[in-house]
């Protein structure tokens, strides 16, 4: 064995053409890593920048107010969702998808929804990253290198006649396939070991990765070689092998979406922001009872200095901020259980596509996927919900202002 793939070794040497195809493999995969190195390094100094910038503003924001409203009304608060150390290999939905906000005491709801980070080339296109190449682009690479091993020698009528002199066709076609197949995943994942060191990632994080790409490869291995054991040409069996790859590649993650999107619809981020805003802004217009009756209803506690008799408070207006979201809130949440639930059946349909399913686990593993934004959101709420469990009792009712307990402010801690 050790003989037949030195022999082969030998011989992809002298096929210029196999020698491009893997010469494209490492190029292409050189290229991937480094533009997704360099986006989270970007990303990095993005967050590190306005984590500075946001806390001098926030100083000086907080500074010569004499009531806890206005300290909080002019107070905004930077949340960000940081890229992981395997981010660079699969930027996943960090690009369609709010990575960072900067947020404040009013109602939350408009402000996450407000918020649209995504890039609308990327958006149509995607990006060029590890994650595509390992998924489309990788077996289009091995189809290329194995789909004529027994077509042109059938072509050039030296089949039955190797096939003879081998003694059996795994003992000439096995290495050759072995050699070549072995190639395109070295020279795809060398590159991707490096960016992982570089990047301080994880060893078992590395070969969890490197695991999904050989796996994949042995699967369009499989499907290269069922076919190419037809009887045929070379360009046909291309052809039928270009055939299967656009179908498992495209046209059944397509139809797939499709079928999703129709069975969950989600309803529209500006529809939230819209109801929200008509809540906060009609509330100008009611009687206070209006507000401060469903205020109350969410915070008992607070039920004894619900009656608002000045034509302004504070906290009525901070109430009827929290009423909007409230009014929100079942939108909200049938927003978040409708992509839930497409995220569910999409990693379900993802077993029928090689491609989908590479995609999907690079995601996952890199922490890009849609639930790692969805509890992006979730976090960002959460912290929300410490900003007025922070400010309600020094308004309910209005505390002396004292400066130095703002620095009690609560701090944003990042999903891990």
């Amino acid at each position: 064995m050790l003989n037949s793939l030195s022999r082969e070794i030998r011989f992809l040497g002298k096929d210029k053409g196999a020698v491009f195809w893997l010469a494209l493999a490492f190029t292409l995969s050189v290229i991937a890593v480094s533009f997704g190195v360099s986006e989270v390094r970007e990303q990095r100094e993005t967050i590190a920048t306005l984590l500075e910038e946001d806390a001098l503003d926030r100083a000086s924001a907080l500074e010569g107010h004499e009531e806890w409203g206005s300290a909080a009304y002019y107070a905004f608060h930077f949340t960000y969702a940081p890229p992981s150390d395997f981010a660079f290999a699969s930027m996943g939905q960090r690009d369609t998808a709010p990575w960072k906000h900067r947020v404040r005491m009013l109602a939350l709801e408009g402000q996450i929804h407000e918020a649209d980070t995504r890039n609308a080339n990327f958006g149509l296109v995607g990006r060029f990253d590890f994650a595509f190449l390992a998924a489309s682009v990788a077996p289009l690479l091995l189809i290329l290198l194995l789909y004529d091993l027994r077509a042109s020698e059938r072509t050039a009528r030296r089949h039955d006649l190797l096939v003879a002199t081998a003694g059996a066709s795994s003992r000439l076609w096995l290495p050759r396939a072995i050699v070549r197949v072995g190639a395109l995943a070295t020279l795809l994942l060398a590159p991707l070991w490096v960016a992982s060191a570089i990047e301080g990632t994880g060893a078992g994080m590395s070969l969890q990765a490197s695991a999904i790409v050989i796996g994949s490869l042995l699967v369009w291995w499989l499907i290269v070689e069922l076919v190419s054991r037809i009887n045929a040409t070379p360009s046909v069996l291309l052809t039928s092998l270009i055939g299967l790859w656009l179908a498992l590649a495209i046209v059944v993650p397509a139809l797939s979406k499709f079928a999703i999107e129709a069975a969950n619809p989600v309803p529209d981020g500006g529809e939230i922001l819209l109801l929200q805003r008509e809540t906060v802004n009609d509330a100008w217009d009611l009687p206070k009872e209006a507000t401060m009756d469903p205020f109350v209803a969410e915070h008992p506690e607070y039920a004894e200095h619900a009656v608002i008799e000045e034509t302004w408070a504070w906290n009525w207006y901070y109430a009827f901020q929290q009423v909007g979201d409230q009014a929100a809130a079942p939108l909200v949440q049938q927003y978040r259980d409708a992509r839930v639930a497409r995220d569910r059946q999409a990693q379900i349909a993802a077993f029928l596509s090689p491609t989908s399913f590479v995609e999907r686990s690079f995601e996952k593993l890199a922490g890009t996927d849609a639930l790692s934004m969805i509890a992006y959101e979730d976090a960002v709420r959460d912290f929300h919900e410490e900003l007025r469990a922070f400010h309600y009792p020094l308004m309910f009712p209005e505390a002396p202002y004292d400066e130095e307990l703002l620095e009690d402010l609560p701090a944003y801690a990042p999903p891990s």
